[in-house]
C-alpha cells in the first residue's frame, strides 16, 4: 500500500511542480493580483502554445494520477483478494 501511495504523491508533486512553474510564467501577471490562475495571453505564439497546452496537461495528470494511484488501484487490488478469496 504505500507503494502506490508514494508513486502517486510522486506525481502529484512533480506534475503539480511543472504546473506551477508553467503557470507562473503565463497566469501571473503581476505580483499585486491573481497568481496562478490568472487569464493565459491573448495571442500566444507557438511555443507559448505548446507551453500553455503541457501545464494544462501537467494540472490533469497530477490530480487523475494521483487519483488512480491512491483510490483505483487499492479498489482494483481489494475487489481481486475479495473475489479470490470468494472462490
Amino acid at each position: 500500500m504505500a507503494d502506490e501511495f508514494m508513486k502517486g504523491f510522486g506525481i502529484l508533486v512533480t506534475a503539480g511542480l511543472g504546473w506551477m512553474v508553467i503557470a507562473g510564467w503565463y497566469k501571473t501577471p503581476s505580483f499585486q493580483g491573481t497568481q496562478l490562475l490568472g487569464e493565459y495571453p491573448e495571442s500566444p505564439d507557438v511555443f507559448s502554445q505548446i507551453a500553455i497546452y503541457l501545464g494544462e496537461s501537467l494540472f490533469y495528470f497530477a490530480i487523475f494520477g494521483a487519483l488512480a494511484f491512491w483510490v483505483l488501484v487499492p479498489a482494483i487490488n481489494q475487489a481481486r483478494q475479495a473475489y479470490d478469496d470468494r472462490s
